[in-house]
């Protein structure tokens, strides 16, 4: 097989166990040798890597990363998404982005991606939401009234 057909196969394999869609397995029962190939080797997965060593430090959390982490919990309060959708969504950024991105920035990255891609809101409904945050922030910031 040819390391494109490979690829493809395997990533086929790997999308039979997204947490959303999958096909019911008769696990434990039978499990073949790809199926769990498939299952420990998620091609796109970034996270648990091993990496340098990170001094732990005291961090109060912003305000912004507080907002995040309410606004997350109540998508998956409202049925939007569940905490291992969020995970996988935040693996499915790629590398550049998962290591590039602080915690909270990729929780709300995908927050943004998974509304849209679930038609909750749209992208132009997105970013006039952004403008009127930035537009309200730079309000406060001058010195005036919270609208």
């Amino acid at each position: 097989m040819n390391p494109r057909a490979e690829f493809e196969a395997q990533a086929n394999r790997v999308a039979e166990f997204t947490p959303v869609h999958h096909a019911e397995m008769d696990s434990p029962y039978y499990l073949s040798n790809a199926a769990f190939d498939a299952l420990r080797h998620v091609l796109h997965d970034v996270g648990g890597q091993p990496a340098l060593p990170v001094p732990y430090e005291e961090k109060v959390e912003e305000d912004w990363e507080m907002r995040t982490y309410v606004t997350c919990e109540c998508l998956g309060w409202r049925g939007v998404w569940n905490s291992e959708e969020r995970r996988r969504a935040e693996n499915d950024l790629g590398a550049t982005l998962y290591f590039g991105l602080p915690y909270y920035a990729r929780w709300i990255t995908v927050a943004a991606k998974t509304l849209i891609n679930k038609g909750f809101i749209t992208p132009d409904e997105l970013s006039a939401k952004i403008d009127e945050v930035r537009r309200r922030s730079s309000d406060q910031r001058a010195g005036g009234s919270p609208s």
